[in-house]
């Protein structure tokens, strides 16, 4: 039966699914997220920091939008996919290709922005459910293959059409705010703030999505797809739905780095930034919607570590080696390796072990 103390940590026994089901398990985690909401949004106001560091915050926020989509075709769905960085480009470039057209300073591009990154998350769904078709009949490598065609398709027409500029670099104007233009001081932060509220509300639709009968065919289909096909479900429909969201979680990414960027450029959307995108949700963890956070935290940090070293490096020993240039690869492909040997669940099973420590404490089980 189920605890009478909702406050509770322990002691929840289920006696329907709708209760499993539940968000948060108990007051106490609704309790504890509330908080940690709170501390996310008030520390800029205790703690000041460069516009550096604030950029980077920024982008790790940009990525976990773009993690959510690809750890539900991914993760959820068990479909391989190295063409998101494509994805995200769509998103960018509907903005950019926009501003090119009508002006980077309209109404439309500076005070509709939240309309025009729905917009390109819409663009980012309708490439998505595009590309998710040869999953109807392909699997497992063949449909990598398809996906990295898709990548090489974009990079291409971006690369030769005049409309994108041939990949230079497109402008978007600054936006508005109710209290007039964001200036270039408060940038970082008003960005931080719109990203933030992003990253909560998609992170709730995800969850919710998990939590119907859709978002349980895609697990279902993952583990097993002749069973749940057994089961009346469509695997292939499912897996197309699945790439269809992936596309639209990642086209509002992009459009988001666009702003944030104060335009489009080529060089963010290429297949070395899909290789980091995979290697964030595998690092994060597959199939875990905590795993969307720590994965692209973890390695933009890794990133800024990695950096640094090659610089400290780099004063020291001969530039013909080239160091900068050879360690970041090597990093990320040692982290992956690691991570896939080690702990293939990823960042987000240490936090489960934590949060049952703290669950069973004092006892150990």
């Amino acid at each position: 039966m189920m605890s009478a103390n909702r406050w509770m940590a322990t002691g929840n026994y289920f006696t329907a699914y709708r209760q499993e089901q539940r968000i948060f398990a108990t007051h106490t985690d609704r309790l504890m997220f509330a908080l940690f909401l709170v501390v996310l949004f008030s520390w800029p106001y205790f703690i000041e920091l460069s516009t550096k560091h604030m950029l980077v915050i920024d982008n790790i926020l940009i990525a976990v939008i773009a993690v959510y989509g690809l750890n539900l075709v991914t993760g959820f769905a068990g479909q391989i996919s190295v063409g998101h960085a494509a994805f995200m480009g769509v998103g960018a470039y509907t903005v950019a290709s926009v501003a090119g057209v009508i002006g980077d300073q309209h109404v439309l591009i500076t005070h509709a922005w939240p309309l025009m990154i729905l917009l390109s998350g819409l663009m980012g769904a309708a490439m998505g459910l595009i590309v998710g078709l040869p999953a109807l009949r392909l699997r497992h490598l063949y449909l990598l293959m398809a996906t990295l065609s898709f990548q090489l398709i974009f990079q291409w027409i971006i690369g030769s059409m005049e409309l994108f500029n041939q990949g230079q670099f497109m402008y978007v104007g600054r936006v508005h705010w109710f209290s007039g233009e964001v200036g270039r001081s408060q940038h970082y932060m008003f960005w931080y703030y719109a990203l933030l509220v992003t990253v909560v509300v998609s992170g709730l639709g995800v969850r919710n999505i998990l939590r119907t009968r859709y978002g349980r065919s895609l697990v279902a289909v993952r583990d097993n797809d002749r069973a749940a096909d057994a089961m009346g479900m469509h695997p292939g429909l499912t897996k197309v739905f699945a790439f269809g969201l992936a596309g639209f979680f990642a086209g509002m990414a992009g459009a988001l780095q666009a702003y944030l960027n104060r335009g489009a450029g080529f060089e963010t959307f290429t297949l070395h930034e899909s290789i980091q995108y995979l290697a964030m949700t595998i690092v994060g963890g597959l199939g875990q919607l905590t795993g969307c956070i720590f994965g692209p935290a973890a390695i933009r940090i890794l990133d800024l570590q990695v950096e640094s070293l090659a610089q400290w490096a780099g004063g020291i020993l001969p530039s013909s080696l080239d160091l900068a240039t050879g360690l970041r690869p090597l990093s990320f492909g040692l982290v992956i390796v690691l991570f896939l040997i080690f702990e293939p669940r990823g960042i987000a099973n240490w936090w489960r072990i934590i949060r049952s420590y703290i669950k069973l404490w004092p006892f150990r089980y």
